[in-house]
């Protein structure tokens, strides 16, 4: 059941990473054809090679790269990274992304998930709390609450050896 959910919150995850902002007219990396090409090589599932094409751009593009940019690439890896199995790497792009623009709701949610894989249930829901406040309409947010509730609420039993 929980392969099933994580499933369907990568891919409306994935459906955002173009645009970082709340009314996704944001488009990242649109003069930087590695950021672009990172971009939609991560939404389509391609992660060593989204992660490959963004990380070429933030190098290509490091003079003329605005704050923005940056961290909405940098969240966008650590997406990648969490959706690949590499929760400390995740978390790691996601605090680079919110030290540039602590305005991030997706690099909030992003690290959110990250925390979630590592069982560090307080740290993701603090960081979904976070992303919540910023963008509270994001059905995101309401898909990876359901998911650390399922986790953090599921029965625990204690079996007994009677001989």
């Amino acid at each position: 059941m929980t392969t099933k959910w994580l499933l369907v919150f990568l891919f409306f995850l994935s459906k955002g990473l173009y645009s970082q902002s709340d009314n996704n007219s944001y488009v990242i990396g649109a003069g930087n054809a590695f950021l672009s090409a990172g971009s939609f090589a991560i939404s389509i599932g391609q992660y060593d090679e989204g992660i490959r094409l963004t990380e070429l751009g933030l190098v290509e593009g490091s003079m003329n790269m605005t704050d923005r940019d940056r961290a909405a690439a940098l969240s966008n890896l650590c997406a990648a990274y969490a959706a690949k199995g590499d929760s400390r790497g995740a978390i790691e792009k996601c605090d680079e992304s919110l030290e540039l623009v602590d305005n991030n709701w997706r690099a909030y949610l992003n690290r959110a998930y990250a925390y979630f894989t590592l069982n560090q249930l307080s740290d993701s829901r603090l960081d979904l709390d976070a992303a919540s406040s910023l963008n509270p309409n994001a059905r995101q947010v309401l898909q990876l609450r359901g998911m650390i509730n399922e986790q953090a609420y599921r029965p625990r039993v204690i079996m007994e050896d009677h001989q």
